[in-house]
């Protein structure tokens, strides 16, 4: 059984079991387990779901396992002739999630 969900304004593919890193859920600490109602189709294999836009009756429930950061990447501008030269930095934040239980 596998469901395609709305996590963090993102489509994942979910399955019981899988951890899965999506961008960092704000409100979530380390530990916690959520219950979330977003889930666009669900599967079974001989039978699917499609939502309108989401299926009712339909949920996941997660643990958050940690936060973290993504690689750094950096962000160099350069205007030729004009003495103009800009580095910026930027580490995405992620949060690692568990699938426990799919409904």
């Amino acid at each position: 059984m596998f469901v395609i969900a709305e996590i963090a304004g993102k489509q994942y593919k979910l399955e019981k079991g899988i951890t899965v890193e999506v961008d960092h859920l704000k409100d979530a600490k380390e530990g916690d387990k959520l219950k979330l109602d977003t889930v666009l189709l669900r599967s079974n294999g001989a039978k699917t779901d499609i939502g309108a836009p989401f299926v009712s009756g339909a949920g996941i429930e997660i643990e958050v396992k940690a936060h973290t950061k993504g690689e750094k990447i950096r962000v160099y501008k350069k205007k030729p002739k004009k003495r103009y030269e800009r580095t910026q930095g930027h580490r995405q934040q992620y949060s690692q999630i568990e699938v426990l239980n799919i409904k």
